[in-house]
């Protein structure tokens, strides 16, 4: 690794505070990083923002929009406050116990049914990241055998579960497995009455990849079915179980496929209890696991909450959403599996940052202002922000020190530079941000196409996935051809899953971001360009996110050449945690009912044991 001239390198031994911003000395360098200085020192050789100058500050008469964001209900006390009693040994003994009770019903398991049914029940407990070994081999036996033994072949339940954990394991299974069922059940015989199975094969049918029409069908002869099955439940003329009444419910409003594992649990577990043919120890097991998790979250929040309370930008930057507790919420659901806390602890970082950043660019700056804030990241050299405003110089310091403490921490454990990836991620966001802020000041209305080839990017699912991947390397081999994959934009995997998330994010706050001046979002790109009424251009964003599920679904084998699976789940999750997020509303910009009430139950609030 090379550096220019013969300056020193400094590592941070504190984190970044802005505030008072009180006059501080600006150390100049070039230096691409901060990292140890060869030299011992007793001092903080940290870059800090400069004194702030008359001539430097915006201009007071400039009229600034203002989003009036609802403010944070999340304070630092409470946060602080967050304790746990899933922390003991006695847990952590109980849960290891368990643990090999259920480890042995592997090697005990007979049948393919039984299999399947106990690799399943695992995920939706939030108890799969126990036994990764365990259900590989299963499933590699089931695919070796090939046949599936004893199994009915009117067992649709059976046949259709195979099929969706294949696709989800990244296993070969043909959609002509289920052609004769969708064939049965067009032809109105038994089978369209077997609740169970008809539900089996709809979240199936959603593994579909571009072009499968079969399973396309599957879809739309299952759910005609299952909703006919609840009104027969709602008119007391139906048999079937309050558990699949509930399970059916829930997945025609919104299908496993894109639902975030991490998120359904405590639901699940909920149900799970109510389930006449339950494990108990599954139950126990479940229950202490989701809890002893929630501990970790709270300590990796806390460490998020120190971070943005020494940062202090909520109080420097008034106009900007100040969204910590949500935003870990998000990242949560993006890497959920202990293990991964670093992620969770620096990706919270970063999103909490870009958050700021894009309302700079959607809300407060002028386009002139943002054009030098655009150059100063595409140079990344702290020289160019001597005629920044103030509040950009806030900006940029956090965001230049926050992702180069990044770079070095990831050279010195990895020995991978990869501060160049970084860097063009968030040159690539402000660019694609200032291509909208550019958009509305201009009074222009993109097509839909221009929009989406841009807001993809402005999504920050690109950025957010490449800084997820560096943080990865504790527990995966990461390296510089993944890099370069993802910095060429050749990943459809991430491109599509940020398109799932632009879109779902535009259908739940387009309305609200255009009442406060924002740039025209898809909706209402799509109506300018063909005169179609809200409903319908509603109803066509709708089916753009149905067909980009069919496309990631389609690009996930090449993405398992190139990737780990955890950074595969990390991109999928993604497109999940958006339908998530907006699945009532903007779950992220404003702090509603069901947003608040899903941070207790996952963050805060244990299970009763």
């Amino acid at each position: 690794m090379a550096f220019h001239g013969h300056q020193h390198l400094f590592k941070p031994q504190t984190v970044l505070t802005l505030k008072s911003l009180k006059p501080a000395l600006l150390l100049h360098t070039q230096a691409p990083y901060i990292v140890p200085s060869t030299q011992r020192s007793s001092h903080v050789h940290y870059v800090v923002s400069p004194r702030t100058n008359n001539s430097n500050t915006s201009d007071p008469l400039l009229a600034r929009r203002s989003a009036n964001y609802h403010p944070n209900i999340w304070d630092y006390k409470f946060v602080e406050s967050l304790t746990s009693d899933y922390k003991s040994e006695i847990c952590v003994n109980r849960a290891e116990k368990l643990k090999d009770n259920i480890r042995g019903m592997f090697d005990r398991s007979s049948g393919l049914p039984y299999s399947l049914k106990l690799i399943n029940t695992l995920q939706r407990l939030g108890l799969d990241y126990h036994f990764h070994n365990e259900i590989k081999s299963a499933l590699d036996k089931i695919s070796i055998k090939g046949k599936d033994g004893h199994v009915s072949e009117n067992d649709l339940t059976t046949k259709a579960l195979k099929f969706r954990l294949f696709r989800q394991h990244g296993y070969e299974i043909s959609q002509d497995v289920l052609k004769s069922f969708v064939k049965d059940i067009n032809k109105n015989t038994g089978i369209a009455k077997d609740f169970e199975g008809l539900l089996s094969l709809y979240e199936a049918s959603y593994y579909a990849c571009e072009g499968e029409e079969i399973l396309n069908e599957a879809r739309q002869v299952t759910s005609k079915h299952l909703k006919n099955c609840l009104k027969e439940r709602n008119d007391n003329r139906s048999s079937m179980s309050i558990f699949l009444e509930e399970e059916i419910g829930h997945s025609l409003e919104l299908p496993l496929l894109c639902r975030v594992p991490r998120m359904e649990v405590r639901r699940y577990i909920n149900m799970y209890e109510m389930k006449p043919d339950m494990h108990p120890s599954f139950l126990e097991f479940a229950k202490l696991d989701f809890n002893m998790v929630q501990a970790i979250y709270h300590e990796d929040l806390k460490y998020a909450s120190r971070w943005w309370r020494e940062l202090a930008l909520d109080e420097s930057l008034g106009f900007a959403r100040n969204r910590l507790v949500e935003t870990f919420l998000w990242i949560s659901g993006f890497s959920s599996e202990p293990k991964f806390g670093n992620v969770r602890r620096q990706v919270t970082k970063i999103a909490y940052i870009v958050t700021v950043i894009d309302d700079v660019y959607d809300v407060y700056g002028s386009l002139d202002e943002l054009k030098l804030f655009t150059e100063a990241v595409e140079r990344w050299d702290i020289n160019t922000v001597e005629h920044l405003p103030h509040y950009m110089k806030i900006c940029f310091f956090a965001l230049f020190n926050t992702v180069n403490e990044m770079g070095y921490e990831v050279l010195r454990n990895n020995n991978l530079d990869v501060m160049p990836y970084l860097k063009k991620s968030w040159e690539d966001i402000c660019k694609a941000y200032l291509v909208e802020a550019t958009w509305y000041y201009s009074g222009q209305i993109p097509t839909l196409e221009e929009y989406t080839n841009n807001a993809w990017i402005t999504i920050a699912g690109p950025l957010v996935g490449i800084h997820a991947y560096c943080q990865l390397g504790g527990h995966e081999n990461i390296t510089k051809e993944a890099l370069e994959y993802m910095n060429n934009n050749h990943s459809d995997l991430i491109r599509w899953s940020s398109m799932i998330f632009r879109l779902a994010d535009d259908l739940a706050t387009s309305k609200d971001e255009l009442e406060r001046g924002d740039v025209a979002k898809s909706i209402q790109c799509y109506m300018h360009e063909t005169g179609a009424s809200e409903s319908i251009a509603r109803e066509h964003v709708q089916h753009m996110i149905r067909a980009l599920w069919g496309k990631m679904n389609t690009s996930l084998s090449a993405s398992h050449g190139v990737f780990p699976s955890s950074f595969v789940n990390i991109i999928q999750n993604i497109a999940k945690m958006a339908q998530y997020m907006y699945q009532y509303g903007d779950g992220y910009g404003i702090p509603n009912r069901e947003a608040k009430d899903r941070i207790m139950s996952v963050i805060v609030e244990p299970i009763p044991v």
